[in-house]
């Protein structure tokens, strides 16, 4: 970010010491502890979009380190970052009206380049004054991760499918020749007992593991399966296909009675990796 950019035009760090540590040092310690206790084996192509979850990072932290693992030192220039609004803003996708955004990590900047380009094809609403933690809480990962990156961050009112082929295919167009990383913020089920969640969990994985964009609106449409962002991850696996993946791959499931201990109504989080395998024939 420029050291010109002025105050008032950085989104603040609304939600540090409160969903994760307002501390730098310790916050950077948590987020490198969750990314290097992954377990996570190696991705067998380029990774192009990942789903990590987005609660405080006490509860889906473990998880969302699988997500960022496999991106780690990649060299991104610009990570596409699309979750669900949890505010009633009027309009259909939502982004930042700041220029950058604060975290106790530092300040990343915004791709306003990007995001006029895209408002071209896909009416944008600029917000400011948020706190929507589907976009600041995975911020401190991506740092961690990958810093030096611009952000575009989209946060979509409307889930529906016809939305995310309309945003996945004018993103893919859009990035084309870019060094992106396409990143859905998404958790899973909310509120069911373990038992329950385990199997509506297991559902929206299978249909993201099948790269089926479809198949993850079907499956909340027809009460399957349950995902917050569930626009964003299938809009991100429209771009990420348009960009060259053809591959998907699961690398992380927990509920947050994995970490509390208390299954009567957990939330259920998920981290998966899109990518181009290069398996793919010269006819396909």
């Amino acid at each position: 970010m420029s050291p010109s950019t002025p105050a008032s035009d950085i989104r603040p760090a609304a939600l540090a010491g409160t969903w994760y540590p307002d501390d730098a040092t310790q916050l950077a310690r948590s987020i490198d502890r969750y990314i290097d206790q992954a377990e996570t084996a190696p991705i067998p192509g380029r990774v192009i979009g990942v789903v990590a979850p987005h609660a405080g990072h006490r509860y889906s932290g473990a998880v969302a380190g699988h997500a960022f693992k496999p991106v780690r030192g990649l060299g991104a220039d610009v990570v596409v970052l699309i979750g669900p609004s949890h505010y009633p803003y009027r309009g259909q996708v939502l982004t930042t009206g700041y220029s950058a955004y604060a975290t106790p990590l530092g300040t990343v900047p915004v791709a306003t380049d990007l995001i006029e380009s895209l408002s071209r094809e896909v009416p944008l609403t600029a917000v400011r004054n948020d706190q929507e933690h589907s976009i600041e809480n995975l911020l401190p990962f991506i740092i961690r991760a990958d810093d030096g990156v611009r952000l575009l961050p989209l946060m979509l009112v409307d889930q529906s499918l016809a939305m995310a082929e309309t945003l996945g295919r004018a993103l893919g167009a859009l990035l084309q020749g870019q060094n992106a990383l396409l990143v859905a913020s998404s958790d899973l089920s909310h509120y069911y007992p373990q038992g329950v969640a385990n199997q509506l969990d297991a559902t929206m994985l299978s249909e993201i593991e099948a790269f089926d964009a479809a198949g993850v609106i079907r499956a909340e449409d027809e009460g399957r399966g349950y995902a917050c962002g569930r626009g964003a991850i299938a809009t991100v696996m429209i771009a990420a296909q348009a960009l060259g993946a053809d591959s998907a791959r699961v690398v992380g499931y927990a509920t947050s009675g994995d970490v509390t201990g208390d299954y009567g109504q957990v939330v259920g989080y998920g981290a998966a990796v899109f990518y181009a395998s290069g398996h793919r024939s010269a006819a396909a």
